[in-house]
C-alpha cells in the first residue's frame, strides 16, 4: 500500500514549485486547489454566484462569462479542485454521474463500439444498453480482470473501454494500466470510474487512463445532500470536446450544487481516512464471523486482487460487501433490523448505509442469472461510515440474531 504522505512530490518532506504554483500534498491540495479568498471582500470560501447571465462590457466582449450554463465561477473553482485532486489539467463538472457518463458517451459515433465489465453500475448498464444501442453504438460486457478476455472483445470499432475499480458490488479490482495498455493498442480511449476509490486513494491518470469519471453524489461530496459528477483529463484537445458536450447537452450543475461539493472536499482525506479504518475492521469481523460465509474487501488478504490493490491503491475504500449464510427472506431481515445501518441505497455518506442487491438493485434478474453473476440471495453491500466500528459491529450483531431466531 503506497504511502500517501508521497502523493505530490518525490519527497515527503519538501513542497515543490512550477510555472503553475507550489505542489502540496493531496490533504493540502484538497482545501486549496482552484480556490483563492474573493477578492472584494476577502471572503475565504468561494461564494455562491447564483446568477445565470453576465454583464459584458461590449457585444462579445465579456469578462470571462457569459451564460451560466456554459460558465460559472462557484463552478470553475470546483473544475480547478477536482482536477488538481486527480492530477489532472481539466476538470468538467456535471449536474450527476450519469451527466458525466453520458458526455463521454457523446464523444462516440454511430456504429462505434465499447467494451466494457460485465458488472458495472447498474445505471451505466442502463444508459449502454437501453439508450446508446438505440443510437447505433455496440457494446461487450467481459471480466476486465482477465485481460485476454478484453483483448478478445476489442474489435477495429473499437473507441472506449469503461473501466470500474473498484467494481460495484463485488469490489474487484482492475489493472488500470494494463486496460489502458490494451485500449491504447487498439485506439480506443480508456475512461474508468474513480466513484468508490477517490483520488485520495487511487488516481487513474497517472496510470495511464484518459478520462477519469466521478459520482461526485459520493465520497467527494460526502454528506448526502448534493448529487453531481466529474470528468477529469490531461488532454486538451479531449477537454474541449468534453467541455463542448457540457455547454450543448446542459447537464451541468448549479451553483450551490458546485459550493456543496467544494465543502465536502475539503474534509475528504480526513473523511476517508476513518471510512478506510471503518472498513478493515467492519472487514475482519466480518471475515471471522460464522453467520458470513464470504467477504469482498480488497483489503482482505483474501480477496484475489489484494496484491494488485496494494500496489494500484493508497488504500482500500469503504465499501465492501458479504454474503450472508441464510435465505433471501433472512438477508432481508438482516438489512431491515439495523439501527447504525440506515437501508438505503447510494454510498459515501458519513453516515453507514446497508442495501440487499438481490431484494433491491438486481431484483428484476432472474435468481439463476444473478446467481451466476455471484449477486447471491444474501448478498448485502455496506458502505461504510465513519460512527464508530463498536457501534458497528454490535448493530450487524443484533440484526443477525434477529435474522437466524
Amino acid at each position: 500500500m503506497t504511502d500517501r504522505s508521497d502523493h505530490g512530490d518525490g519527497d515527503p518532506d519538501a513542497t515543490d514549485t512550477d510555472a503553475d504554483g507550489p505542489q502540496f500534498r493531496i490533504e493540502t491540495t484538497a482545501i486549496h486547489a482552484g480556490q483563492q479568498p474573493e477578492p472584494e471582500t476577502g471572503a475565504l470560501m468561494t461564494p455562491i454566484y447564483a446568477n445565470s447571465t453576465y454583464e459584458q462590457d461590449g457585444p462579445g466582449d465579456h469578462r470571462g462569462y457569459e451564460y451560466s450554463r456554459t460558465g460559472n465561477p462557484t463552478r470553475t473553482d470546483l473544475e480547478a479542485n477536482l482536477a488538481a485532486l486527480e492530477d489532472g489539467e481539466f476538470g468538467r463538472a456535471f449536474s450527476s454521474g450519469m451527466g458525466a457518463i453520458n458526455t463521454v458517451l457523446n464523444l462516440l459515433s454511430a456504429g462505434d463500439h465499447v467494451v466494457t465489465g460485465d458488472d458495472v453500475y447498474g445505471g451505466t448498464h442502463r444508459i449502454f444498453t437501453q439508450v446508446y444501442e438505440e443510437y447505433d453504438l455496440e457494446f461487450d460486457f467481459v471480466d476486465t480482470t482477465d485481460h485476454d478476455a478484453v483483448r478478445d472483445a476489442m474489435r477495429e470499432e473499437t473507441e472506449l473501454l469503461w473501466v470500474e475499480t473498484p467494481t460495484n458490488p463485488l469490489m474487484r479490482v482492475n489493472d488500470i494500466a494494463a486496460l489502458a495498455d490494451i485500449a491504447h493498442e487498439h485506439g480506443a480511449l480508456c475512461a474508468v470510474d474513480n466513484t468508490f476509490a477517490t483520488p485520495y486513494l487511487q488516481r487513474p491518470l497517472e496510470h495511464g487512463a484518459d478520462i477519469v469519471s466521478h459520482s461526485l453524489t459520493k465520497y467527494l461530496g460526502g454528506h448526502s445532500d448534493v448529487v453531481g459528477g466529474a470528468l477529469v483529463t490531461d488532454d486538451a484537445d479531449l477537454d474541449e470536446r468534453i467541455g463542448f458536450y457540457q455547454n450543448s447537452v446542459g447537464a451541468t450543475p448549479s451553483p450551490f450544487d458546485c459550493f456543496l461539493v467544494l465543502r465536502g472536499t475539503k474534509t475528504l482525506p480526513v473523511r476517508m481516512d476513518r471510512h478506510c479504518d471503518n472498513a478493515r475492521d467492519l472487514a475482519a469481523w466480518l471475515d471471522d464471523h460464522d453467520a458470513v460465509s464470504r467477504v469482498y474487501y480488497p483489503g482482505l488478504d483474501s480477496h484475489p486482487q489484494h496484491d494488485l490493490a496494494s500496489d494500484q491503491m493508497d488504500d482500500f475504500g469503504g465499501m465492501l460487501s458479504f454474503e450472508f449464510d441464510g435465505t433471501l427472506e433472512q438477508a432481508s431481515t438482516v438489512v431491515e433490523e439495523t439501527a447504525v445501518f440506515t437501508l438505503a441505497e447510494s454510498l459515501g455518506g458519513v453516515e453507514s448505509l446497508i442495501e440487499q442487491p438481490a431484494a433491491m438493485t438486481h431484483a428484476a434478474i432472474p435468481k439463476a442469472e444473478r446467481e451466476a453473476a455471484g449477486l447471491t440471495d444474501g448478498l448485502i453491500r455496506v458502505s461504510v461510515g465513519v460512527e464508530h466500528i463498536d457501534d458497528m459491529t454490535a448493530d450487524l450483531q443484533a440484526a443477525f440474531d434477529a435474522a437466524l431466531e
